[in-house]
């Protein structure tokens, strides 16, 4: 479940809220767990990672994509 960063508009208070894509995409809108107040923003979208299983890949690999370098994946 990703993890969202948000901070309180009126006491700055930073928090983070657990939802899942379903919530977020229905209009989330958490209020301050400080004051409580609904006048908050989304400030940074966390990272999450996902292992798949059977693949012999380990989490110190370098990861491939269609901007590495010379030498990634044996190329």
């Amino acid at each position: 479940m990703p993890l969202y960063e948000y901070q309180c508009v009126d006491c700055e208070t930073p928090f983070e809220v657990r939802a899942t894509f379903k919530e977020k995409e229905a209009g989330l809108q958490p209020l301050c767990p400080k004051c409580r107040s609904k006048a908050t923003r989304q400030v940074l979208t966390s990272t999450f990672l996902v292992r798949h299983g059977g693949d012999g890949a380990s989490l110190d690999m370098p990861m491939c994509g269609p901007n590495s370098g010379p030498g990634c994946c044996g190329g």
